[in-house]
């Protein structure tokens, strides 16, 4: 994986693991617990679900402890505010048309591509990461190749 993320965004993770080793996990068990009191395990269609939820919650977990243990780590606080970079929102031209957008250059958790938060692992977040107001890159994106340029960083 190597995902690149923020102290934030891990503090987040470990909360969100935390939570789910040891509030979800004791709920799922109670679950279980009453479920199997109803009888026959087999046609039992609570107890079939807490085991789904079981399995669930520990897929969740195992996912948590790869992107912690996974992540590239950095410090968003210190870097280069003239260039684009994590947390960096710029206003941006897609030479080929005209269009301007701005875009913020988020991590892969906080990415929302409909409010234009853009990750930084993307083919455009990419092709931004490191540039200046005045730079035009060229993305290669699986649609195809297209230019934009670097109108301002906000």
């Amino acid at each position: 994986m190597n995902n690149i993320l923020t102290e934030e965004n891990i503090k987040k993770l470990r909360e969100e693991l935390d939570y789910r080793m040891t509030v979800k996990r004791a709920e799922i068990a109670k679950e279980k617990l009453v479920a199997a009191a109803h009888g026959d395990r087999s046609e039992n269609a609570e107890y079939k679900e807490a085991c789904r939820n079981y399995r669930e919650n520990d897929n969740r977990i195992q996912y948590l402890l790869t992107m912690i243990s996974t992540a590239t780590v950095i410090d968003d606080s210190k870097a280069d505010k003239s260039v684009l970079g994590i947390n960096s929102k710029a206003r941006i031209k897609f030479v080929e048309d005209g269009d301007e957008d701005t875009i913020t250059l988020v991590t892969t958790l906080d990415l929302d591509p409909e409010n234009m938060l853009i990750s930084i692992e993307s083919d455009l977040g990419k092709a931004l990461a490191g540039k200046k107001v005045g730079d035009n890159v060229e993305v290669d994106a699986p649609g195809g190749k297209y230019t934009v340029e670097v109108l301002e960083i906000l």
